[in-house]
């Protein structure tokens, strides 16, 4: 099957969306005059309102065209007073309806500046054109529940207010950065990118208007001479008519504009296994066991792209929470990780290796040998990003370690809120500096190991899913979406709510039976089966392999809910991934074990209504064959006996 990227990128685009954000450009970046422009953003400098100040700053403007697909527009504005340069960068897309940008100060005085406070990286206003209401779609995060990425629907009716905000400084702890506000005749999708402490407020005034002002949470500070920082990244995507249409171009945006390419390639779907539950984590672990485990998925068959090393490889006398000292436990791996990673790559395996860099704790290398490097007074501390000396050290540490041991798959995790520490370490006229430079710091050091690795991928893991902002997720992709994981009706929830929005996510599969392992596909699967018990029903287990081989590649399409979000054990929930280009899809089916129905009927979306479709039907061997507008008018039955059940079925535009 072909891969996303091979599409033309002109497939999403719509004459009239692009025209809005033709518009919207010339109105908030291109206007000839400085005065007259409706900047997107505000500020205060010095107490004084960005929107009267920088009408008489100097003004100097730079268009460069970055790529086929880009082009970079930049006004750099200088307070001649106190040498304070503002730059508001906006990137346009040329075949996305879709406008994204950032803001930065640089002293470049003497002295220090003024405060620079309560900035708002996005603040604007929208005006619906007719009756109806606004409505605002938004989804949690991820935090560790059964209903981690709930999509949730808000009414903004006049005079209504909204504020949402992530928390403890992990960008989707409890809410995803991502939004999709919609009115009659279209919408806009607004995304923050922050691994940060973001806040979002919606506001609706008496009549047809909505302001929406978003960043950083918290911002009040002077900068020091030379000092530079950045806001939050935007993206906003203008859309009209159909809402879930307007959800695929943005995935597509996601796949094609976004998500790493190592090896220059789109990322595909892949396989890993790991003997986690079998060893806690790796505290257990050794070179013996580990190259077991990866023979035993090669004995049976199973395909393997990645053997997953989880946390404990590192000394870890009071258990794998124990972060600081990154070497390798040479009592238990006295011929290193190296070993292991060279063992399955003789193989055709390539290795994930876990890290959690960022949070150190007492009796370790970095809290014994580097206390200033700390934040915190507590027992766990966080190490300190914004330090360049930290920063710099950990890059050359783990650059080392990568190379040393073979590492293809570098793993982060982050098992700590680190906003109270960025605001303990702030004084009153430096609030929100911390983050800052944490933030700047964390993104560098992800850069230059992406630099110094172009085929590696990071996987971003947060105690599960905790930050998937859009700045995170250019630079890596979430392999466990949640540490909720395994149990059925969970993972439905999860895959129904996170799709709309991220296209490449994981996590793991224990399953035998196809009720639970179907719940459970995503497109980067983690087995975790006991590959030491010879009388499993490998047979079976093969079979579900052979399914998500064939289903996995559908999930990069686009991506229909069929039924409403409901996390209850008595309904129906189904949804279908669409391949348009190849005329081929799949739509998966779940009957959860409290429904009483044993039939559903369900409408498909995004096929050619004259055209002709053959469908088949995983669990029976009869092909049907049915007209595209009957699947989208009418719909399709499905009837499942079983109580769970499930049922997977594929369609293909006849030639």
């Amino acid at each position: 099957m072909s891969v996303i990227s091979s599409l033309p990128v002109t497939r999403y685009m719509v004459a009239s969306e692009m025209s809005q954000v033709e518009d919207w450009v010339i109105e908030k970046f291109k206007h000839e005059d400085q005065y007259h422009l409706d900047l997107p953003f505000s500020f205060s400098y010095g107490e004084q309102p960005s929107h009267q100040l920088l009408k008489n700053w100097d003004l100097q403007r730079y268009t460069e065209q970055l790529d086929e697909h880009r082009t970079e527009n930049k006004l750099i504005y200088t307070d001649s007073v106190t040498g304070l340069v503002f730059s508001y960068l906006m990137v346009e897309y040329h075949h996305f309806p879709i406008v994204e940008w950032t803001l930065s100060f640089r002293n470049t005085g003497s002295e220090n500046t003024p405060i620079i406070a309560n900035i708002q990286a996005l603040d604007t206003k929208f005006t619906r054109k007719s009756g109806g209401e606004y409505i605002l779609n938004h989804h949690t995060g991820s935090p560790c529940t059964p209903t981690d990425y709930q999509p949730h629907q808000t009414l903004l009716e006049p005079k209504v207010s909204k504020e949402i905000s992530t928390s403890g400084g992990r960008s989707s702890n409890s809410d995803l950065p991502y939004f999709n506000l919609q009115w009659p005749e279209g919408g806009v999708i607004i995304a923050i990118g922050w691994p940060g402490q973001w806040s979002i407020k919606f506001d609706r005034d008496e009549g047809s208007e909505l302001r929406v002002q978003a960043g950083q949470e918290l911002t009040h500070f002077s900068l020091h001479p030379g000092e530079e920082v950045r806001s939050p990244l935007i993206a906003m995507q203008f859309w009209d008519t159909d809402r879930l249409r307007a959800h695929n171009t943005w995935r597509y945006w996601m796949l094609t504009q976004n998500l790493p390419r190592p090896y220059s390639q789109p990322v595909a779907p892949q396989t890993a296994a790991c003997s986690s539950h079998q060893y806690e984590e790796m505290i257990k672990a050794d070179e013996e066991n580990q190259k077991m485990f990866i023979d035993g998925y090669l004995r049976e068959e199973l395909q393997l792209d990645y053997w997953w090393m989880d946390a404990g490889w590192y000394p870890n006398e009071s258990g794998w929470t124990n972060t600081g000292t990154w070497e390798v436990d040479t009592t238990r791996f006295p011929n290193q990780l190296r070993a292991i990673t060279d063992y399955g790559r003789s193989k055709g395996v390539k290795s994930i290796v876990w890290f959690e860099v960022e949070r150190v704790t007492p009796g370790t290398w970095l809290h014994d040998n580097h206390p200033e490097w700390l934040l915190g007074d507590t027992e766990w501390k966080l190490l300190n990003l914004g330090d360049s000396d930290a920063r710099d050290w950990l890059i050359e540490h783990v650059d080392n370690l990568i190379n040393e041991q073979g590492i293809d798959l570098y793993r982060v995790d982050f098992n700590i809120d680190p906003l109270a520490f960025w605001r303990g370490n702030d004084s009153e006229n430096r609030q929100g500096i911390t983050e800052i430079k944490y933030v700047m710091g964390f993104l560098g050091y992800w850069d230059e190991l992406r630099r110094r690795h172009p085929d590696m991928l990071i996987d971003t893991c947060a105690s599960g899913g905790r930050r998937n902002d859009l700045e995170t997720l250019r630079r890596a992709v979430p392999l466990l979406r949640s540490d909720s994981i395994l149990e059925p009706t969970a993972q439905q929830n999860h895959t129904y709510g996170i799709a709309s929005w991220i296209p490449f996510y994981g996590t793991g599969i224990n399953a035998f039976d196809a009720y639970t392992f179907r719940s459970q596909m995503c497109v980067h699967s983690t087995a975790c089966y006991d590959m030491r018990n010879p009388e499993q029903d490998f047979d079976e287990l093969r079979q579900r392999y052979a399914e998500w081989c064939f289903v996995s590649p559908y999930s990069l399409g686009d991506y229909y809910p069929l039924t409403p979000y409901n996390s209850t054990n008595d309904v129906w929930m189904a949804w279908q991934f669409d391949r348009q280009e190849l005329g081929e899809g799949v739509i998966q089916v779940f009957r959860r074990p409290d429904s009483v129905y044993e039939s559903a009927r369900f409408s498909l979306r995004g096929l050619i209504a004259e055209a002709a479709y053959t469908l088949n039907n995983f669990d029976q061997l009869d092909e049907v064959e049915m007209t595209g507008r009957e699947l989208m008018e009418s719909g399709l039955l499905v009837s499942i006996t079983e109580q769970p059940g499930s049922a997977i079925i594929s369609y293909k535009l006849e030639s």
